[in-house]
């Protein structure tokens, strides 16, 4: 299995339980593995045969940037779904990271799996 991915994907976005975060833009990072045949776009040289990871990171950072979940949880979630349902990604793990969210520590946040791994 080949294994696209995007890593340290920035964006601000609302997210979180307290009162000061659901009217504060915070930052999430996301670092996404997605797994796609690159055989066919390493023979044709095109970009419509890949797994376009700009395509890729510009629909997540539209998303992400106009949502306002309370849990990073279903922040991921979603987020996941879009890259499987939209861009035909059969298994993917993706982290989501709340940078500076707990004092003392570099990020929280989730990591995911989803789909089948061939």
């Amino acid at each position: 299995m080949d294994l696209v991915f995007i890593e340290d994907l920035r964006i601000e976005t609302i997210i979180g339980i307290y009162d000061w975060e659901r009217t504060t833009r915070q930052v999430v990072a996301l670092d996404i593995e997605m797994a796609f045949d690159n055989t066919r776009p390493a023979a044709s040289d095109r970009i419509g045969d890949t797994l376009d990871y700009k395509a890729v990171s510009k629909r997540l950072i539209s998303f992400v940037g106009e949502s306002r979940f309370e849990l990073v949880e279903t922040l991921a979630e979603r987020c996941a779904a879009i890259i499987r349902e939209e861009f035909g990604v059969p298994w993917l793990r993706l982290k989501l990271s709340k940078p500076g969210a707990v004092t003392g520590s570099r990020a929280v946040g989730v990591i995911i799996e989803r789909g089948e791994r061939a």
